[in-house]
């Protein structure tokens, strides 16, 4: 009897030795395929970032050694003008661009939702802009078609409205770029699409029932069940517009004007970096952007537990 509960121990060791051998060689195989994107990981993301939060202490100019001067970059952020006007206009760019972005996106959703035979190729069209509106090329032709003399400003011209170009204007450049912005509306529409397809029809057949209209069938059925839609694209959106870059630099000439106007935060972090070759500094304006981000997206999740209903949620 004894030597059977031995044999039966022993055999559940070697099980046990055996399982944990092919759990290794499961886990070798996995890190293996893993290789080439840890060495990104490692070399590409988190080597130039913890070095990046080193230089933000340092005063270093790409030449020289980095010189230690603890936190006198962030000192001078606060007390440079021009960072604080990067700063206004980024926000603004944000609070303005975001929302009409949004708005547009989740309007011609709504249209496109509707069956209609030629509905795939209104969705193509739409998303166009999307798939090509962050590219160079478009930057140059939107600054030739709000130009002195350009398109936009011949036809109002036509109307008898003179303005002599939209770029070299300090109260319209800011809305020429929320403008490219909002054209470029085709991912969030797709996202809105794709939620309006899974509300159920049976939701909007009762309304019908009770005799609600359109517009209260949108805030009452529409807008609740899309919310955790609504809620991914606005975060997406926010954290994209405050990184806004290649428009505003290729329409300014990298300069961030006129009189500032188009001087957001990611091209005057260009400037200080690659312009005066202030690299300390310039990593002391990307960490302080990557915090204000951070805690913008926690205050945003925080708070839309108060309007973003998931489904299956019994808040």
């Amino acid at each position: 009897m004894a030597e059977t509960r031995t044999l039966v121990t022993g055999s559940r060791r070697d099980g046990a030795v055996h399982a944990r051998g092919y759990r290794r060689r499961e886990n070798l195989v996995g890190y293996t395929f893993l290789t080439p994107w840890l060495i990104g990981l490692f070399c590409l993301t988190a080597g130039p970032m913890l070095w990046s939060l080193y230089l933000a202490f340092t005063d270093f100019n790409l030449f020289d050694t980095p010189q230690w001067i603890g936190v006198d970059n962030f000192v001078a952020m606060a007390q440079d003008a021009r960072f604080q006007q990067s700063v206004q206009v980024t926000v603004a760019y944000v609070l303005i661009g975001t929302p009409l972005k949004l708005a547009a996106a989740l309007g011609v959703a709504i249209l496109l939702n509707r069956a209609s035979r030629a509905q795939s190729a209104y969705r193509a069209a739409f998303y166009l802009p999307s798939l090509i509106g962050a590219s160079v090329a478009i930057a140059i032709v939107w600054r030739a078609i709000f130009a002195d003399g350009g398109p936009v400003d011949g036809g109002l011209s036509f109307f008898g409205i003179h303005i002599g170009g939209w770029v070299g204007n300090v109260a319209l450049a800011m809305p020429m770029l929320v403008l490219l912005s909002v054209w470029q509306f085709g991912a969030p529409m797709v996202i809105f699409l794709a939620g309006l397809k899974q509300v159920p029809l049976e939701l909007y057949e009762a309304a019908d029932v009770d005799g609600a209209n359109s517009w209260t069938k949108f805030w009452r059925i529409t807008m609740p069940m899309i919310s955790p839609v609504v809620f991914f694209n606005l975060l997406l959106e926010t954290i994209s517009a405050f990184q806004v870059f290649a428009s505003a630099y290729i329409i300014s000439n990298g300069q961030g004007g006129p009189g500032g106007s188009t001087l957001f935060y990611t091209l005057y972090l260009y400037i200080k970096g690659f312009g005066e070759f202030r690299m300390g500094y310039a990593s002391a304006m990307a960490w302080a952007l990557m915090v204000v981000i951070g805690i913008i997206t926690f205050i945003m999740f925080r708070t839309s537990k108060g309007w973003v209903h998931y489904a299956g949620d019994d808040r």
